[in-house]
């Protein structure tokens, strides 16, 4: 059985690869597929953001080589990201709930 974090590898590859390939190469997403992944994947963390300019503005930012698409390195870039920040969030947030509960 693999470890959480095995886990969260495996499951960072197979959402990749459930959208990829739908426009073109199958191994990059388009900026259709990207935006779909985001919408249907990150919604909740990216504020349900059906903005095209958005998709853009990240889409231009991973797009490190400038070919139109991102590849599973530049995904993973991006989560990486997203990792961090979220990360910093909850380490921003006060520790009143847990004060509380050792009331």
């Amino acid at each position: 059985m693999p470890s959480n974090l095995e886990s969260a590898m495996q499951m960072l590859i197979k959402t990749f690869h459930k959208y990829s390939g739908k426009e073109g190469d199958k191994y990059t997403l388009s900026r259709g597929e990207l935006k779909e992944l985001l919408i249907e994947e990150l919604g909740s963390y990216l504020g349900n953001s059906k903005d095209n300019e958005a998709v853009e503005k990240v889409m231009n930012d991973l797009d490190a080589n400038n070919d139109g698409e991102v590849d599973f390195t530049e995904f993973i870039i991006l989560m990486g990201a997203l990792t961090v920040a979220c990360n910093d969030f909850f380490l921003d947030k006060p520790k009143e709930d847990s004060a509380a509960k050792t009331d």
